[in-house]
Order: structure tokens, then sequence, then C-alpha cells
């Protein structure tokens, strides 16, 4: 988009704040807002800058960094008071060149596609992302030395399997058209909404296929808008992948093809499900290390507990024509060539999508280029109904942080992933580890008070 077309929409509309948005290592976004006036060539171009620290990204004694917004990422922010739009940024540092900042999430993730495109294996993949979450009522919890514990409540509560609810049972199905309404105005497209397995209120939104860099940035906006959203709509939202014992958990399963001149490079008509040898490729890159993989595409304790809790888990590191306990699943009903694809269920939305998305693509460049070939390696087809048990995902966070320190390698290549970045993940959540293993939990003094 062009600086004078911003500016133009900021005076015709009226608009007087300006929203900067950047996205953390862990994944959690942030954002600061200046008058509209101040919004100037200057900023565009040079940036504001903030504290790199406080983004778990650099150290204290050399903290100053600069945001410079995408100016694509347009989007007019519904939930301000007054009028405002909204920019995605990229970091920088704070030299007079504004040299882009390796560890940036986002610039990860285009560094990527830069070297799937020098490889000469594709220009881009496009990503149809499912969105699950639940919604609930009422949710509170609470964390104290003498006091700890959580309630959820939910209306939309029966005893039988929730998917495909009609209303008035599906009682959420109002946020869902609201959410969808809203999703589309800031062009974010998406393919169908519906009430999930879940009993409790638990919700998905499909959308259709976009690249790869507007898929992480729409990710962005997708949690920023459904949880404002929720917010004011009195309800809570949460996309953790196991809120509740014995309910099915949430993921973000991942419909995803590469492309090249227009043309879907995973098709084949002889291949097994219509894949192309470069899709089987990519497919055995994204087995062979999955277990590594866990540590960013479930990056959350909590993420193990949906991996290993039943409910159609993709825990098999297997693939499959229609079987949702494998961690790739080919969907059986598409017919289409140039939409032939493959369904990567393993990821939940708990991690930083920049970085998901960017390891799925390293971890599949490294199976195209190694020619692994999932079946020689006794990773499927599984059989119609069955799943896959040579190996399965890991059990917990910290398993998958431990796979990643012995299976990094792929993530080098071409500069993509830093060692630096892939230590401050270890890091960083070895103290998300501590910080729970530290604390004693309801179940505990269940077992053992």
């Amino acid at each position: 988009m062009e600086k004078e077309k911003i500016f133009k929409i900021i005076k015709d509309e009226n608009i007087r704040l300006i929203d900067l948005k950047a996205i953390d290592l862990p994944g959690r976004l942030h954002h600061l807002s200046l008058p509209a006036e101040y919004f100037t060539e200057e900023v565009i171009n040079e940036g504001v800058g903030f504290d790199g620290s406080s983004y778990n990204l650099v150290k204290v004694e050399s903290s100053d960094m600069v945001l410079i917004p995408i100016l694509d990422s347009l989007f007019h922010d519904p939930f301000h008071e007054i009028p405002t739009i909204s920019f995605l940024t990229t970091m920088h540092l704070a030299d007079p060149e504004r040299t882009r900042y390796s560890m940036d999430p986002r610039y990860v993730l285009e560094k990527s596609i830069e070297l799937l495109r020098k490889e000469g294996i594709g220009h881009d993949l496009l990503w149809g992302p499912e969105y699950e979450f639940y919604l609930f009522n009422h949710a509170e919890f609470y964390f104290e030395p003498l006091n700890s514990g959580f309630h959820l409540n939910s209306e939309d509560d029966t005893y039988y399997n929730g998917y495909h609810r009609e209303m008035p049972e599906d009682t959420f199905a109002i946020f869902r058209d609201k959410a969808v309404e809203l999703l589309q105005k800031e062009g974010i497209d998406v393919k169908y909404h519906h009430h999930e397995v879940g009993q409790s209120g638990q919700q998905e939104i499909e959308t259709k296929f976009a690249s790869t860099v507007k898929t992480a940035d729409n990710s962005i906006k997708i949690k920023y808008l459904l949880k404002n959203l929720a917010t004011q709509m009195g309800l809570f939202l949460t996309f953790m992948p196991k809120p509740i014992f014995n309910q099915a958990g949430t993921g973000w399963h991942l419909h995803q093809f590469m492309i090249n001149g227009g043309k879907n490079l995973f098709y084949s008509e002889e291949g097994y499900s219509n894949l192309s040898p470069l899709a089987m490729n990519y497919i055995g890159g994204l087995l062979y290390h999955a277990k590594s993989l866990a540590a960013f595409t479930n990056a959350s304790i909590n993420s193990y507990k949906r991996l290993n809790g039943g409910f159609e888990a993709p825990a098999s590191i297997s693939f499959a024509r229609g079987n949702r306990n494998s961690a790739i699943r080919i969907p059986g009903y598409v017919r289409d060539p140039l939409r032939t694809r493959i369904e990567f269920r393993t990821p939940d939305f708990t991690g930083n999508p920049y970085l998901i998305l960017a390891a799925i693509i390293m971890a599949g460049i490294d199976g195209i280029k190694r020619g692994l070939d999932p079946v020689e390696m006794g990773l499927g087809p599984a059989e119609e109904g069955k799943a896959v048990v040579k190996e399965n995902m890991p059990s917990s966070l910290d398993e998958a942080l431990r796979e990643l320190e012995d299976d990094y390698e792929y993530l080098l290549e071409g500069d993509v992933f830093t060692t630096a970045l892939i230590e401050k993940w270890i890091e960083t959540k070895r103290k998300e580890i501590d910080f729970i293993n530290s604390r004693p939990s309801p179940a505990e003094f269940l077992l053992y008070f």
C-alpha cells in the first residue's frame, strides 16, 4: 500500500490514532499508539523505538530497537473508542541502516520462503488454517500461595458430541456469525464456521488459502479480533489446547500445498492420494523432524495434554488419507488438482505462528533435499481406520525441547533460524516449565493431601 493512500485514509476517515502491533518471541501481542498527526513519513521510514528486552528478544544492556509499520497490514481497529487504524510491524536494530533483526519472528518466516526459492524448490506455500477455540460464559482462575484453581462455565453444554450442533443448542453461533463478518470486513477470507466436537463450547473458523507470510499476519489479526469480540460480548475465549479434562482438544490444523507459477507442486495423478514425489519428500521431512518441530508447533505444557488425551489427537508420527490420529492427514474429499494438499494436524495456537510456519517449511525443505520417503521410513500410509504406532509425538514440552537440542541443524540452513534464537527459545520455554513444576496443582491435593 502506498504511503499517499494511507495518508488519504487517515484524512478522509478522520483517523485519530495509529496503533502499531508487534509479537514477542513466545507469541504474545504488544502494541503502542500514537496520534495520527505524528504518523509521518519519518515514522514510516525510520520507525518507532522500543525496548527489545521487554519482548524477550535482547538483553537489557543493549535493548534499543525499532518497530517499522508494514503498510500492507493496515486494518481498521473496531475495538478502540475513537477512529483507529492498526499496522503490524517488523523489528529492526537501532543502527542508521535500520538493519532487520535476525530474531524477529516475521523475518525468520520471510527467510524460510527466500530459501525455498533460492533452492529452486518452489515459489511459496498456500495455507488454510483451522482455528479451533473454546468459548465460555464465565471463566476465572487464581494462582496464589494459599488459593489456587479455576472455574469455567458454559451454557453451551450437552451430553453428546457437539460436532456441527444446530441452534438453539449451538448457543455461540451468533458469536461466530459476528466474528466471520468482522474478519471478512478486515480482508480475511473465511471458508466456513461451525460448532466443533467439544460439548462445552468448542468452536471452529476455517479460513481460505493464503500465502505463507499473509497467513501468519492474518493469524495475529484473527487472535486479536476474536478475543476482543468475545470480551465485547461478555464471553471468554481461549486457544488453550486442553482447557477441559475429558473434552476434545483444540488444535491449529494447517492445510498446505506448495506452488510455483500457478502450479500445485504437491499434485500428481499417479501418486498416493494424488501426491507428487516432492510432496512425499516434504511429508518425510515433517515426520522425520516431528519431535523437534513440536518444540515450536506445540509450545506449551498444556499442548501435551491434548496430544496425549485421545479425541482424535494426532499423536501418531505417520501420514494417511482420512486418518485423524495421524500427524499428517491427506483430506480424502479433495478432488481439485489445484487444492491437493496435506493437513498437518499436530500444531496448536499457543506458540509463535511465524516460527511455527518457518519451522515446518524448514523441515519440508530438508525432506525434499534429502529425498526422505515416509513410506520407506515406515511412517505410513496408515491403514484405513488404524494408526501407525511405530513412533508417537513427545509426551511433554520438556521432551520436545530435548529433541530440539538434539535436532536443530535443519533450521539453521540459509541462516533462517539462528543458534541464538533456538537457545533463547529453549531458555524461555524451560522457564515456563520451572514456573509450573515448582507450584502445586489442585490435582496434587486430590491425590496427596
